[in-house]
């Protein structure tokens, strides 16, 4: 099964986006980096919202940077997954943000092969505030293999 079916099997919507403000993904060589995608969860972990509230937020972030990629691409077939980056809006005192970004690492390694294209680095750090009050903000790198 192609990494685009699986994302189709788990609930990954691709629809069509309208350019906005930023580019949602771009393309360099044979990169693609995408912005940050917060998720449509608000508040903050560890003050309201929970390590499973935040995962589900993370998830939400790497389906949209999928939608993104998509977009961009016109498949999330054939790509390497490299990076993440995720931030997590935090208590003071809160201190799972790598737990909480679990959540895009899974649905990314559930996708491309946890032992394959889908093995990535990834840093997860703790922030004071995100836009708009976002629970979780998702950054990637893909690179085009095939």
């Amino acid at each position: 099964m192609s990494p685009e079916e699986k994302a189709r099997e788990l609930g990954v919507a691709f629809t069509q986006l309208e350019p906005g403000y930023l580019n949602l993904c771009i393309r360099s060589g044979n990169l693609l980096f995408t912005s940050g995608h917060t998720s449509t969860a608000t508040g903050v972990l560890g003050s309201g919202l929970s390590v499973e509230d935040g995962y589900a937020a993370a998830r939400d972030c790497a389906e949209k940077i999928l939608n993104s990629v998509h977009n961009a691409h016109g498949t999330i077939n054939g790509l390497k997954v490299i990076k993440l980056l995720g931030c997590v809006y935090s208590a003071p005192d809160f201190t799972d943000q790598h737990l909480v970004i679990n959540g895009a690492s899974d649905l990314l390694h559930e996708i491309y092969d946890k032992d394959g294209d889908g093995y990535h680095a990834r840093s997860a750090l703790g922030f004071a505030a995100l836009p708009t009050g976002a629970a979780v903000e998702v950054e990637a790198i893909f690179e085009i293999i095939s």
